[in-house]
């Protein structure tokens, strides 16, 4: 798929990878980039980068009403990026329901309402693309994050699903660590959210399906299809 002159839809949008994803889809020519937040107060900074192209959007992924009103206003994207999410830190055995709760509602639920309401949209234009952001933790899950591994791998395998259901071009991204507020409390290596889209955007327009788009994702990744089960403890042992 070709970014220049695309139409995109890009959850998430107000920081982090999803704002980086704004900043680049701008600077590659598209013709229209909508920038999804649940607050529109929240995408000022957003909106500025290019008034005429970037246009704010409110949509909490975890209310269907709202995603449904959104592809109602929408219709001409053509490449959706569901990069809003949720990250819970906690034992799937011991974390508190209603994180378990909220990060199914967010990284599952809301990607599927998203894929759902804006599938038609995107056949209707042509075909176009879905971009799921998930994490090189749901091929081998950390127990300290045993919540949010959960809810990506289930995302993981929905992205699947929906490439055998629909026709075209349907991708998941698993980058590793990524210097964003998520995870601003954890030390280790990462990688800057604009150098993970560009990887994203590259490989979108190479044809790949399964993007890697970080050292750390790429190592594990190799590791996974040489040994899954040894990469498997090794994520256990962290």
């Amino acid at each position: 798929m070709k970014i220049e002159n695309s139409v995109a839809l890009v959850t998430g949008a107000n920081r982090g990878i999803g704002k980086a994803f704004v900043e680049q889809l701008v600077a590659s020519g598209v013709r229209r980039v909508y920038a999804a937040a649940r607050r529109e107060s929240d995408l000022a900074e957003v909106v500025a980068l290019d008034p005429s192209r970037v246009v704010p959007l409110t949509i909490d992924v975890t209310n269907q009403h709202a995603v449904a009103s959104a592809a109602h206003s929408a219709t001409d994207v053509t490449l959706l990026i569901n990069n809003a999410g949720s990250l819970d830190v906690g034992s799937i055995l011991s974390a508190p329901p209603e994180l378990v709760v909220r990060d199914m509602d967010t990284n599952y639920y809301g990607t599927l309402h998203m894929v759902r309401a804006f599938a038609p949209v995107l056949e209707a234009n042509g075909g176009g693309a879905v971009v799921n952001l998930l994490t090189v933790v749901a091929l081998a899950s950390m127990p300290g994050l045993g919540v949010y591994n959960a809810s990506k791998a289930a995302a993981w395998s929905m992205t699947q699903s929906i490439r055998a259901d629909l026709a075209g071009k349907k991708i998941g991204v698993f980058p590793g660590a990524v210097d964003t507020d998520m995870i601003r409390d954890f030390n280790m290596p990462k990688t800057s959210p604009a150098d993970v889209v560009r990887a994203v955007l590259d490989g979108l327009e190479a044809g790949e399906e399964d993007i890697f788009p970080d050292p750390m994702s790429k190592q594990v990744y190799e590791g996974w299809r040489a040994d899954h089960k040894a990469v498997e403890r090794s994520m256990a042992a962290s």
